[in-house]
């Protein structure tokens, strides 16, 4: 038989039992909660259906993109093509209606925009490459040069002073000065005096310009294409012109002549904040006017236009220069360059 004792024992070996058999199902049922916890947001999985509708983050174009996609637009060379027939066959209509009556003489030539200029980097830029809207009326008619002609004064003086027969001095340039700016004829007087007419038009041949422009029997002359020969090389840097402080002298003098109611006024009608280069002239019914024109933008052409007639005289022909310019500036380049 079990003693007292031993049931004693028995019982507090059940109760012990039981005391770790509850404790045991409590650790199981802690440990199992920790491994059943619910998957964060951060980290749910996105079925692929799902994940191609999601639209990529758009970043918007810098000016720099603007511009690179601006640039990847080309007209092709069929539609650079008509444009250029377009405008030169409307030019050319225009410039045959001004010089119908032949008191005009006009040279346009459209230079290639300023290298990295809004002009530049249009998709139309290649419809402007140099040359490519050159048109002319009565341009190889010779007339009166007026004072047009210190532009050659201007161009024989370089082209001693590369050979050494010339220099400047202070008192030879602040009278070079007054006949680019104010056109004063003293000058240009002074210079035919000493280096003869004979020599000066000698020179003048060779750079493929009308001679001669100077004669003891009659008033300088010569024709609109000359003069637009002339202001391509000052412009290019090239004949007589390859001198850099002297082509730039020549032109800021020119960017400051007094005379601005022809050409200057006729492409500021047309496009504020233009800059022209030019040289009037102006001898009883005769006014001329021959620059460059560079447009905010940065599009620049050359332009002489060569007037006489129609009651001109003094100064009071430039707005019919003014006009011209303005004309072929807007058909050639917009009213919004």
């Amino acid at each position: 038989m079990i003693s007292k004792i031993q049931r004693i024992e028995i019982k507090k070996s059940l109760i012990l039992f039981m005391l770790v058999f509850e404790i045991c199902i409590l650790i199981y049922f802690l440990f199992a909660g920790s491994n059943t916890a619910p998957t964060p947001v951060t980290q749910r999985n996105v079925p692929s259906a799902e994940k191609k509708s999601i639209p990529k983050a758009t970043v918007p174009p810098t000016v720099g993109n603007e511009q690179a996609d601006q640039n990847t637009t080309h007209l092709t060379d069929s539609q650079i093509k008509q444009r250029q027939v377009k405008i030169k066959k409307e030019l050319n209509n225009y410039l045959s209606t001004v010089t119908k009556d032949n008191t005009a003489s006009v040279s346009f030539y459209n230079l290639a925009p300023i290298k990295g200029s809004k002009a530049d980097r249009n998709a139309d830029s290649a419809v402007y490459q140099n040359g490519a809207l050159e048109v002319s009326s009565n341009d190889k008619k010779v007339v009166t040069a007026a004072s047009t002609y210190k532009l050659f004064i201007a161009a024989f003086l370089f082209s001693q002073k590369a050979n050494g027969r010339f220099k400047w001095t202070t008192e030879n340039k602040d009278a070079f000065n007054r006949m680019i700016v104010n056109s004063e004829n003293t000058f240009g007087d002074q210079v035919i005096q000493k280096y003869g007419m004979s020599s000066m038009n000698s020179v003048l041949a060779t750079q493929g310009w009308y001679s001669p422009v100077f004669s003891k029997t009659k008033v300088a002359s010569t024709n609109s294409h000359s003069l637009l020969l002339l202001l391509k090389d000052l412009e290019n840097g090239t004949g007589v012109f390859q001198n850099k402080a002297d082509r730039k002298y020549l032109l800021d003098l020119m960017a400051k002549q007094t005379y601005r109611t022809g050409i200057p006024a006729g492409a500021k009608a047309a496009t504020n904040g233009v800059k022209v280069q030019d040289k009037v002239g102006f001898l009883d019914d005769t006014n001329n006017d021959a620059g460059i024109v560079t447009l905010p933008n940065g599009q620049r052409y050359i332009l002489v236009v060569m007037t006489h007639g129609h009651n001109q005289s003094n100064l009071n022909g430039f707005p019919r220069i003014a006009k011209i310019t303005k004309k072929i500036q807007t058909i050639a380049y917009g009213s919004h360059s």
